[in-house]
């Protein structure tokens, strides 16, 4: 089942609810496997909202890249058509520990439902086939640059694949496009950040000229 065709019942049924119910299971611990079978026929938004979303809380250095490594999985198969994630056997079986999930939840929850209120299904014409291929190429390119060591340079890519994947959950076509948006500006630091980082570089190479060093 693609994420067009949701029953009813599953259409009702918001992100923050579904992520909810997993912070509350009894059990200590899941897997990934359990994560995405979580999520059903809305696997792909949800998904790219989950590993996305942690990278806009503190957290030690190197974790973009480590969440970034599944969103580079993902959001190619949504790129190329494909209707459900696959993830390797050896990423489907590791463990996340339920505390670590309801504490993301209890930092997220609150904001995260006043967000979907303002959600509905609109501009259909931005999903499915092209519209979906579009957002994964895009979650592609920011997944890339997620992964990359530049400091703060994790958050604007981190948003964007958050709005995304939680445009895709809910079909919302406006939140679709301030996902577009956000990414636009995001790669537009990059490159702005690139030059000034090339300047720097620049000056600094023609100062030890000067220098005779």
């Amino acid at each position: 089942m693609s994420q067009a065709e949701l029953c009813p019942d599953e259409e009702s049924v918001t992100l923050s609810a579904l992520l909810a119910q997993l912070a509350q299971r009894p059990e200590a611990d899941l897997s990934i496997d359990d994560l995405v079978g979580h999520f059903g026929a809305r696997a792909f938004g949800a998904t790219l909202f989950v590993f996305a979303i942690p990278n806009l809380l503190p957290l030690p250095p190197g974790s973009s890249t480590v969440l970034g490594m599944p969103l580079l999985l993902l959001a190619p198969q949504l790129a190329c058509g494909k209707s459900e994630p696959w993830l390797p056997g050896s990423i489907r079986r590791r463990i996340i520990a339920r505390s670590a999930l309801a504490n993301v939840y209890q930092r997220i929850g609150p904001w995260l439902t006043k967000v979907e209120r303002l959600t509905t299904r609109r501009l259909a014409f931005l999903f499915g086939g092209p519209g979906d291929m579009l957002i994964g190429l895009i979650c592609t390119a920011l997944a890339a640059v997620l992964i990359l060591p530049i400091p703060l340079g994790n958050l604007l890519p981190a948003t964007a694949i958050a709005i995304l994947g939680l445009s895709l959950v809910h079909r919302d076509g406006a939140l679709a496009v301030v996902g577009y948006l956000t990414a636009a500006i995001s790669f537009g630091v990059l490159v702005l950040s690139g030059q000034v980082v090339m300047a720097a570089v620049n000056r600094l190479l023609i100062w030890l000229g000067v220098l005779g060093i």
